[in-house]
């Protein structure tokens, strides 16, 4: 029996295998759990088909989390298929790509309402979505920020405003949550060479800082995030709720780089 077995959940914002939420999915699914996924058009549909095929699901949602007739088409089938469910995954942010690489001086007002409502206010939204359907027995949400949230990170721009407010929102849900023991918690990776990550200037040398610098000497895995997820999950993390775990290598900890690397 896996840590998961008889656990049915949603993961939301998988792009391709790179994606974290892949690594995340496919952790589940190895522990025993049941998945749904969601997409946005049918792009990302043609390309998340044969991913969610091989772990033997087929249940796949559209759904575009800035409308509301959206997102409640899209628990509406969930919660047909699924009346309960133990765990949802949101994996999702945006922000225009011609920001993240000049100055944070210049962000739009545009891009900054959209960056924030994709990137933090969604998970509000699917939360409470979600929340009627664990009510009952509990359950898992889990969210995905940067320690660009707290620190300043060369290009990461409006994305680190944005994460600032998810991890916020992490801990107003745990609070407002919890006594329905619903625990809310994100997982903060360190660059990952993903779709999402190229967006950002620099990706390759944010990428080879942190490899090169973090007390482990390397950057996250998929792998790792996945089994960070399981054991949010799992009965191992049920009295873990409003943390911001790091999986970085211990880079987070870091006040300056390693003295080789000066």
């Amino acid at each position: 029996m896996g840590l998961l077995t008889n656990k049915r959940g949603l993961v939301m914002g998988v792009a391709n295998e790179r994606s974290i939420a892949w690594g995340i999915a496919k952790a589940l699914h190895g522990a025993g759990a049941e998945l749904a996924f969601t997409h946005q058009g049918d792009a990302f549909g043609k390309r998340l088909e044969p991913l969610a095929a091989s772990i033997g699901s087929n249940f796949m949602i559209d759904v575009d989390v800035t409308d509301d007739a959206s997102l409640d088409a899209a628990f509406g089938q969930l919660k047909e298929r699924w009346p309960q469910i133990d765990f949802l995954v949101h994996a999702i942010a945006f922000s225009d790509k011609n920001e993240l690489t000049g100055r944070f001086l210049h962000t739009g007002r545009e891009n900054f309402k959209n960056s924030l409502d994709i990137s933090a206010y969604s998970f509000i939204e699917v939360a409470r979505r979600a929340h009627p359907m664990m009510v009952e027995n509990g359950g898992s949400l889990i969210t995905l920020t940067y320690q660009g949230s707290n620190k300043v990170t060369p290009f990461y721009n409006v994305m680190g405003v944005a994460k600032a407010a998810l991890e916020s929102t992490v801990r107003y849900l745990a609070s407002d949550l919890g006594p329905e023991g619903i625990r809310v918690n994100a997982i903060s990776p360190g660059p990952m060479k993903t779709l999402a990550g190229a967006a950002i200037g620099g990706a390759r040398k944010t990428y080879k800082f942190t490899g090169q610098n973090a007390p482990l000497q390397s950057n996250a895995t998929l792998e790792a995030v996945g089994g960070t997820a399981v054991y949010l999950i799992g009965d191992s993390g049920a009295c873990t709720t409003g943390e911001i775990i790091h999986v970085d290598g211990g880079f987070h900890v870091m006040g300056m780089p390693r003295m080789e690397n000066i």
